[in-house]
């Protein structure tokens, strides 16, 4: 079975697939201060407690993160506990099958990529992915599979914890669809302006990028991913479909790519 790690700033997923199918998956917090060692307990410790599978199952490894820290501890751990296992980890070098057509192809992050792959594989191109994490990230997609640009926005809940820090009757809450667009009570407010406001930023977004990006805008599939996708799916009007795990699947594929005899 092949293990897939998707390092993001906030949380870690993990996916382990038998074939093109997820079997099993487990969502952790990203700390950059977890050694090799301590990740490696983790990890065993939840293929341990999987009533599928047995540790000995993993044959294979692929991972991208957007933390330097976490990466490095991350190939010290693939390298001192799973050394007979093939890893892919994607970085300047790896094969993805992905032209990046930017100003400076390396500051994209390898998440944004691998989710570029995914999306010309499930659904073809022109696309837009909507990834709901840390930052609400946008990614354009060409018809011809190029990864063309995107937007950056903040995310959900950097923008929750920023008004609750920054206004003193304003507090965590709930992240909930509340009754009505016009709230009667703070929390309800609260959760108006967070759940409307971010499905009315998508749609603006993905409105003017599909503008650009196809003669035609309605020929543009938009895929959402992300943990706090959910959240917004149901009020936006521009998705059209919800992969959860995106990014998982475009590991998977890279990992084929790199992997002798397993391309195709």
């Amino acid at each position: 079975m092949l293990l897939t790690i998707d390092v993001g700033n906030t949380q870690t997923v993990l996916g382990l697939f038998e074939g093109d199918e997820v079997i099993e998956h487990w969502r952790i917090n990203t700390d950059p201060r977890r050694t090799a060692d301590e990740i490696a307990v983790v990890l065993q410790g939840l293929v341990q407690q999987s009533p599928l599978l047995a540790e000995t199952d993993i044959s294979g490894i692929a991972l991208c993160s957007t933390v330097p820290s976490v990466l490095h501890e991350m190939r010290e751990m693939c390298r001192r506990y799973y050394g007979d296992v093939s890893a892919v980890i994607v970085e300047p070098g790896v094969k993805t099958g992905v032209p990046v057509r930017m100003d400076n192809p390396k500051e994209v992050g390898a998440d944004r990529i691998v989710n570029a792959l995914a999306a010309v594989h499930t659904h073809g191109g022109p696309a837009i992915v909507v990834d709901f994490g840390t930052a609400t990230t946008f990614d354009a997609v060409s018809a011809r599979g190029e990864y063309v640009g995107g937007a950056i926005a903040p995310g959900i809940e950097i923008s929750i914890d920023a008004l609750s820090s920054r206004g003193a009757q304003l507090h965590k809450i709930e992240l909930v669809r509340p009754r009505n667009v016009i709230a009667k009570n703070t929390v309800e407010a609260l959760q108006s302006g967070i759940i409307f406001g971010f499905a009315g930023q998508v749609d603006g977004i993905v409105e003017r990028m599909s503008e650009e990006l196809a003669e035609d805008p309605d020929e543009v599939t938009v895929i959402a991913t992300g943990g706090l996708a959910p959240l917004v799916l149901e009020e936006s009007r521009s998705i059209d479909e919800f992969e959860p795990w995106l990014t998982l699947i475009g590991l998977r594929l890279i990992y084929e790519r790199n992997t002798p005899g397993r391309e195709g």
